[in-house]
């Protein structure tokens, strides 16, 4: 299935024209944070539902449009991209434009995120392993090489955490040893940052730190 296949034109864009009350009414029975407002069935901003709280019911959203949000993707987007413009702007509602510019209708958060449930990365079995290294001094091939010689296979990896001094990548993979895969990892100075019940390293260091309390407790 394509993303695009996530298109949709449940409820028509608003008119610049619409009174301020009547899209309060739609915001109210709805539970979208912005909605797209066409002028002469042009694209020209999404409205905010919570910047409509304060205009008054008796003008027209045109009244208000430098308050309108410019975000949209297109619909030649990869999903990843699309993921992206819901992240940076705080919304469960993406308007999608063609190649022309022209607006086609929107997605919502909901369907985007089973269209991701859906992607192999999160619906195939596997084992997440993250590493964590100096911003400067993490490779991802790096990363893919480690794994795949030890005959581990690559559902996929994104950074999940960065700083101005490391990042943290999340790596998701089927087949393979894994403690041999953390091993390996460690020797090239990445730090694991979560946990394994095969990982010999941590389960070595638990049994001398039992062995010393032990021996402390003579």
């Amino acid at each position: 299935m394509e993303i695009t296949d996530y298109i949709t034109n449940d409820f028509k864009a608003i008119d610049s024209q619409e009174t301020i009350a009547a899209v309060k009414d739609f915001f109210n029975d709805m539970s979208y944070s912005h909605f797209p407002v066409i002028e002469n069935e042009i694209y020209i901003g999404c409205l905010s539902s919570d910047d409509i709280e304060t205009f008054d019911d008796d003008k027209k959203i045109i009244d208000y449009k430098y308050t309108l949000e410019g975000f949209f993707t297109k619909t030649d987007s990869i999903w990843l991209e699309v993921l992206e413009v819901f992240a940076k702007n705080h919304t469960n509602l993406i308007p999608v434009l063609d190649k022309n510019n022209i607006y086609v209708g929107y997605y919502e958060i909901e369907d985007i995120m089973s269209f991701f449930h859906e992607t192999p990365f999160l619906k195939e079995q596997g084992r997440i392993i993250k590493v964590k290294k100096g911003i400067l001094d993490y490779s991802m091939a790096q990363i893919t090489q480690i794994v795949e010689s030890n005959n581990g296979k690559l559902l996929g990896l994104f950074i999940s955490e960065s700083d101005t001094e490391s990042v943290e990548v999340t790596i998701k993979i089927t087949f393979g040893a894994i403690n041999e895969i953390i091993q390996t990892f460690r020797r090239y100075n990445y730090e694991i940052t979560s946990e394994h019940n095969e990982d010999d390293y941590i389960n070595n260091l638990k049994e001398r730190s039992d062995y010393l309390d032990k021996y402390l407790n003579m």
